[in-house]
């Protein structure tokens, strides 16, 4: 639910915030559990985390509807049925060593960070590797290690990764990713072009098994990856 601008600013700051806590705690029952996300530490750290503080405040009547929203620089916060079902697929645990392609806005730094995990991220956007990073901080994130940069070659220095997580679209599993993820660990990724298949992506000890969860559409990753945009399948 949404509600209109001048309504929404009548609103105290503390209004506010009971609104929106109401509005999350509606968006978890109705959005992701209806739709079959079912592990109790990914819905708790949904309801817990504010993902209207990853979004501008001109938006944050918006930020529990069932839609990404802009954060600027052609770039989106995902659909919180996405982030949920993304976290469900790569089976985290407490302790785990997680890195992430696409910071964006960080909300979903903050739900693997809640969920008990040391997060990894990296962002190639300058603004939105700072907003990201300030965001975390203000929020008890500060753990989260945020790096401006192309993540197609990773994080060598701080892998191997129990799990790797890509919230933008190479068109192939980047293989400097691929050799970074431990064996018996978990990539969730959109795999394509306009329209991609969300990926899990299983190292064992031959490769990589993938795994088709549904059709989605996210933005191509950009920096090296865009290289194999112009290159044949």
């Amino acid at each position: 639910m949404a509600w209109p601008w001048m309504t929404w600013k009548s609103l105290t700051a503390e209004e506010q915030e009971r609104r929106l806590g109401k509005w999350r705690r509606d968006m978890v029952r109705r959005q992701i559990e209806r739709r079959g996300v079912r592990d109790p530490a990914v819905l708790a750290a949904l309801r817990s985390v504010p993902r209207h503080r990853f979004l501008p405040p001109a938006l944050w009547r918006h930020a529990y509807r069932d839609r990404p929203l802009p954060i600027g620089h052609s770039q989106t916060i995902s659909q919180p049925y996405i982030v949920a079902l993304m976290t469900e697929a790569l089976h985290v645990a407490a302790g785990d060593r997680i890195l992430e392609i696409g910071t964006g806005s960080g909300y979903q730094a903050a739900v693997l960070t809640e969920l008990g995990c040391e997060v990894f991220t990296i962002e190639i956007l300058e603004p939105l590797a700072q907003r990201a990073r300030q965001a975390l901080e203000a929020l008890g994130y500060a753990s989260v290690r945020v790096r401006r940069g192309d993540g197609y070659g990773g994080w060598p220095e701080a892998a191997p990764f129990d799990a790797i997580i890509l919230t933008a679209a190479p068109r192939r599993v980047p293989p400097l990713l691929a050799g970074q993820l431990k064996t018996g660990g978990r990539m969730v990724l959109p795999l394509g072009d306009e329209v991609q298949d969300l990926c899990v992506c299983l190292r064992t000890p031959r490769g990589l098994a993938h795994e088709l969860i549904l059709h989605v559409r996210f933005v191509p990753m950009t920096g090296r990856a865009a290289d194999e945009w112009a290159q044949p399948s």
